[in-house]
């Protein structure tokens, strides 16, 4: 069991490392935070979004492990994009969010009922329920997120 997460731990960091490389990162601290949290949920989807698609196979602590990890990110989302921050042109938070901070907020609760009811008991469930995750997170990204060219 150590040795899964272990050997999951370090395929997230990997995946991330090259995700890092390839992108400008931002240097404000409250924008290097959203970022870090926004980076570890895009893993915790694509470990489930693999699972789900056939790509990996169904491991079921693998998948708790990225719904709880989804769930503390989306119950942490006020408190990390509470503060703006100063201007980075690395952030991909647009101003909108603190203009609009209540629409944003429920978004963001809309993506932690959508994340604390995903059903990851087997892959067919997963898939099942990734469609209410997804359109939660487009919905706030469409919103309040730039578009990177």
């Amino acid at each position: 069991m150590k040795f899964i997460k272990a050997a999951m731990l370090g395929a997230v960091l990997a995946a991330g490392a090259v995700y890092a490389e390839d992108k400008v990162m931002p240097t404000d601290p409250a924008a290097i935070a959203r970022q870090a949290l926004m980076d570890s949920n895009g893993a915790a989807i694509g470990v489930l979004a693999d699972m789900a698609g056939g790509k990996t196979a169904y491991d079921a602590a693998a998948a708790e492990a990225a719904k709880a990890a989804l769930v503390a990110n989306m119950g942490n989302i006020e408190a990390t994009f509470m503060d703006q921050g100063a201007a980075d042109p690395a952030s991909a938070a647009r101003p909108e969010i603190w203009a609009n901070w209540d629409t944003f907020l429920a978004k963001a609760t809309a993506g932690i009922d959508a994340a604390g009811a995903l059903d990851v008991s087997s892959a067919e469930s997963i898939g099942a329920g990734m469609e209410a995750l997804g359109g939660s997170c487009k919905g706030c990204h469409s919103d309040f997120k730039m578009k990177k060219e």
